[in-house]
């Protein structure tokens, strides 16, 4: 046998050991979903050692289904187990990851899109072959896991990190602005402006009248009286002719999977006031897919705008650009659509997304 084939033989082996590493954490995703939504990671944080019973008592689950969700996790090196006393315990550096009280940096709650993605594969497969797209109707849970992601990522950073990209902006919404969130989902981050800027007006644009109604119900439990929701079709958002001027625009990841993402952006130019800003947070990758071999979860993005962001997009006959449209192609549209400075920054909290802030 020559080197050539050995080398190759080598190497799928090498090949079918990742493949199998794959198929155990493809299953881990799916159990760290259910530990986070069942609150079982949650109450394990802060117990000590304790029987499977223990477990399914503080977290008011089923005793069986959290026993064999164990398994899982002790197969995983994720909770450790006592053979002799019968005991998981979920160690500290792993609940620092993994509870609601590690919040901003639980990864379970990114573990949720793996289950929500796989509910569409019978969809997307027929996409491939049919072509089109999955509405967004179909993704039941969504945008509830968007405003837990957005939760870890914007809003524990939005007053003391992404306003401050602008100068003298806090100023200006303490003396009374106003503000469009364009694709604002549940509308959790205009409904924390409004409750800390109380002189200024805030909008939120949605496309789902469940996100805009989600919104709504908590400006109200707040009493916010300076926020208003309306959902919206944003695909002619530039040729709208009752749109309004604001001094000031958010995007929170919701330019990419638009059906006419150009439009969104001229749109979003001739809605603001000569001295107004847009600051748009966006997917931090290159629009060649080369230059994203490095990109710590560049499969998962991938993944997330084939199964969502692409075929939502194509579901309304629109451009597909997808999450990973890049950079390059994210400053040429925002300049096509008439801003003249286009400035990016990287945040230290929030290596997933550039934050781009555009004037006209």
């Amino acid at each position: 046998m020559s080197t050539t084939t050995r080398a190759d033989e080598t190497r799928a082996a090498a090949f079918e050991d990742r493949l199998v590493e794959v198929l155990n954490a493809g299953a881990l995703a799916l159990m760290i979903s259910i530990g986070h939504r069942t609150g079982l990671f949650d109450a394990m944080a802060t117990m000590p050692p304790a029987s499977s019973a223990e477990i399914a008592d503080e977290a008011t689950m089923h005793e069986r289904y959290v026993r064999e969700w164990l398994g899982a996790m002790v197969t995983a090196d994720v909770v450790d187990y006592d053979p002799a006393s019968r005991t998981y315990r979920l160690p500290p550096e792993h609940a620092a990851h993994l509870s609601r009280a590690a919040e901003p940096a639980n990864l379970a709650v990114s573990a949720q899109f793996i289950p929500l993605l796989g509910s569409v594969e019978d969809e997307i497969v027929s996409c491939f072959k049919d072509g089109g797209g999955v509405p967004y109707s179909r993704f039941a849970r969504f945008h509830e896991v968007m405003a837990e992601d957005s939760g870890q990522t914007v809003l524990p950073a939005l007053r003391d990190h992404i306003l401050p990209l602008v100068p003298d902006l806090t100023n200006r919404l303490e003396s009374g602005i106003r503000v469009l969130d364009v694709g604002c989902g549940r509308g959790r981050a205009l409904n924390l402006l409004a409750g800390w800027f109380p002189n200024s007006r805030f909008v939120g644009f949605d496309l789902s009248e469940a996100a805009i109604e989600h919104g709504r119900q908590e400006a109200t439990r707040a009493g916010h009286d300076n926020v208003t929701f309306s959902a919206r079709d944003l695909s002619d958002f530039d040729c709208q002719a009752d749109r309004e001027a604001f001094d000031l625009v958010f995007t929170f990841d919701a330019v990419h999977d638009q059906a006419n993402p150009g439009g969104v952006l001229r749109g979003i130019r001739q809605s603001l006031g000569p001295d107004g800003v847009y600051i748009a947070q966006d997917i931090n990758g290159s629009s060649d897919v080369h230059l994203n071999r490095e990109h710590p979860i560049g499969t998962l993005l991938y993944t997330i705008s084939c199964m969502h962001c692409m075929t939502v997009s194509l579901a309304q006959n629109g451009e597909g650009l997808g999450a990973m449209w890049g950079r390059e192609k994210a400053e040429a549209l925002m300049s096509e659509a008439g801003f003249r400075s286009i400035e990016v920054y990287e945040l230290p909290h929030d290596f997933q997304n550039n934050y781009y802030v555009c004037r006209p």
